[in-house]
């Protein structure tokens, strides 16, 4: 289900639960609906109230932890490419078709975009992204370094290499575990039961309406964008492209 569609789910909730609430109230007894009865409802809310705002609140931390470290792979993989042109530059000419290889990995990322779904469907014309690397690991294992200091460039190079093959698969492992949806749906219980309370309480006047679906609007946004934060790799909140833009204009340099 895609941010969007969550977002207007939970909206959906939000204003059935109060709907349902307003038709309670109607065929209530009026002693239900007495001073008592309201203070009672009022401390039960702001239980449930402080609940739900503490998991909105773990929820929006949580993934903006996984967009802020999704970020810092982006520039850590785009750099280690960089450094790992720049290796196979030193070492000699033997690499140069590694080189454009390289260039060509990234190329697809960008085509591509930076889903790890859309870099390892076989099912595509091109060649997945982690075979890509894996071709460049074993032709800078079948190098005959000519000396100490292309010796030491290949060890380089292929430690940096794994990194970048590393990076790659760990993306894989974090790529779909989102929001926590176990959570999300007790979150989103809570939620509808204070949006009902709402409608028993208040008198169906617009002005509460309006308010009302306001506050509805507001906490589906919060949804919207805890969704798609967590998401880092897809939807309208992404992770940019620039720092493999930046590694795209500076690959194959002499």
């Amino acid at each position: 289900m895609t941010s969007i569609l969550l977002g207007a789910l939970v909206f959906v909730i939000l204003v059935a639960a109060t709907t349902c609430g307003i038709i309670v109230r109607d065929r209530l007894p009026a002693h239900h609906l007495s001073l008592e009865s309201k203070e009672v409802i009022r401390l039960a809310t702001a239980v449930v109230g402080t609940l739900s705002a503490l998991a909105l609140s773990l929820l929006i931390a949580s993934a903006k932890a996984t967009f802020d470290n999704a970020h810092s792979e982006m520039e850590t993989t785009a750099g280690h490419v960089l450094l790992l042109d720049r290796l196979l530059a030193h070492y000699g000419p033997e690499t140069d078709a590694d080189r454009k290889k390289l260039r060509e990995l990234v190329q697809q990322r960008l085509d591509r975009g930076w889903s790890a779904s859309a870099q390892d469907d076989d099912g595509k014309e091109s060649t997945p992204a982690y075979r890509d690397i894996e071709t460049v690991q074993d032709d800078l294992r079948r190098l005959i370094p000519n000396g100490q200091a292309q010796n030491l460039v290949r060890a380089r190079a292929l430690e940096v290499s794994g990194m970048i093959a590393e990076g790659h698969w760990l993306k894989i492992d974090s790529g779909e575990e989102g929001l926590p949806w176990p959570f999300f749906v007790v979150m989103t219980s809570w939620l509808a039961l204070l949006f009902a309370t709402f409608g028993l309480q208040a008198p169906p006047n617009r002005t509460v309406l309006t308010v009302i679906l306001v506050s509805a609007l507001s906490v589906a946004g919060a949804v919207f964008v805890i969704s798609d934060m967590a998401n880092p790799y897809a939807g309208v909140i992404r992770v940019s492209l620039e720092p493999l833009q930046i590694t795209m204009e500076r690959l194959g340099q002499a």
